[in-house]
């Protein structure tokens, strides 16, 4: 059984087409009566997180910062590497456990604050190592990193439409961040400009620019969707 609207192969459940809605009808196929799994306007509402769960969460990330802390501070009587291994959880714990607390965590919210942890990690790296590159080379990246995803992260997050627009900007900007990371790396390390950052800029635009097409002819993207579909 095929979609009359775009053709596409469905089963013989199926009472919608899953990419276009189309309502499907067969007249050969009677369809057997069913009752609602749920009374009607009345929706299953999804259990909440237990904070038992969450706190146990907490307790193995506690586990490995414990053990390294006597680890580090058993090998000579002081602090040497201990501050890089709890730098690295404790991004890892803001990025993945910290919005377990929340039932809805808010993806626009958390999003900077990965970023803003993780920037904090690397200027920790900078000064523990006695390096000079977080200014210039550390900040900016990680500065045009989180404006890139932030932004794409927003725009999904509380637009509807436009998907395919603000994906193949992500990816035209992702190309243009390449260069500039080049560039970046080159001056901080005193290093020759190569140019091996043209050839993902010019990837990421030809298919951040390939999605844009996309989104501006519908008829090439219903004949993607239908290629894809299978």
């Amino acid at each position: 059984m095929y979609c009359v609207k775009c053709g596409v192969k469905l089963s013989d459940t199926e009472k919608k087409c899953p990419l276009c809605k189309t309502a499907v009808y067969h007249p050969d196929i009677v369809q057997e009566k069913a009752y609602p799994l749920y009374p009607k306007n009345k929706k299953p509402v999804a259990p909440l997180r237990p904070k038992a769960l969450n706190g146990a969460i907490a307790v193995l990330f506690m586990i490995p910062l414990l053990i390294c802390f006597l680890s580090d501070l058993q090998s000579d009587g002081r602090l040497d590497w201990f501050g890089f291994v709890a730098g690295a959880l404790a991004v890892a714990y803001i990025a993945f456990a910290l919005p377990l607390w929340f039932s809805k965590p808010n993806p626009v919210v958390f999003t900077p604050c990965v970023f803003a942890a993780a920037t904090l990690y690397v200027l920790y790296i900078d000064l523990a190592t006695g390096g000079k590159w977080f200014l210039s080379f550390a900040f900016p990246v990680a500065g045009c990193l989180c404006a890139i995803t932030c932004t794409v992260v927003t725009l999904l997050y509380y637009l509807k439409k436009g998907k395919l627009y603000i994906i193949g900007g992500a990816f035209v900007a992702l190309g243009g961040f390449m260069l500039l990371f080049e560039f970046l790396l080159d001056i901080t390390f005193e290093l020759s400009f190569v140019g091996w950052s043209f050839y993902p800029l010019g990837i990421l635009a030809l298919f951040g620019g390939f999605l844009i097409y996309l989104a501006i002819n519908t008829t090439a993207c219903e004949i993607m969707e239908r290629k894809l579909f299978f």
